[in-house]
């Protein structure tokens, strides 16, 4: 005879043991890659799981990627808090969840007073297969033609209002 499969119950919420932290929907959370020499995946939650067996949580996340993992690359202008939030969603265990973090706006994100290790910034969506980013465009700041990186520096001259 047949095991029955064990109902899959939404979770309002879930703590993670390891970090003693709640995570619910809508958190930003990072994810332990399986190669440890790499950074923390970033991802949002959209849904956590129990299979009603025990302790079996598996949360349904989408991907943040970074600069450097979508095609074209890293660029001048990509800060390095910078993420994209792409079409890309995957299920995976509750037990991956390294920590919370933020992903801020780009805006709120330049209001900071200080940025932790724990905040990022997204001003782009990405898709995943074709590689475009949705604005497919952002406003330019400086003489050299490039949008604005929060990492540099930039200051605007009193006389020509021209930033450098």
């Amino acid at each position: 005879m047949a095991r029955a499969k064990a109902q899959r119950r939404t979770l309002d919420s879930y703590t993670v043991k390891p970090i003693n932290k709640t995570v619910k929907p809508g958190d930003c959370v990072l994810m332990r890659p399986a190669d440890p020499s790499k950074p923390s995946y970033v991802a949002k939650i959209e849904r956590i799981e129990s299979d009603g067996r025990g302790p079996n949580v598996r949360v349904r996340v989408r991907w943040y990627y970074r600069p450097e993992e979508s095609i074209g690359g890293r660029r001048q202008f990509h800060g390095s808090k910078e993420v994209f939030l792409s079409d890309h969603y995957d299920t995976q265990s509750a037990d991956t969840i390294e920590g919370k973090c933020m992903v801020h706006s780009f805006k709120n994100y330049t209001k900071l007073d200080a940025v932790g290790n724990d905040d990022f910034f997204c001003r782009f969506e990405y898709n995943s297969s074709t590689g475009a980013f949705d604005p497919d465009r952002v406003a330019v700041y400086c003489k050299c033609e490039m949008p604005y990186n929060p990492d540099d520096l930039m200051v605007q001259c009193e006389g020509c209002i021209d930033w450098f």
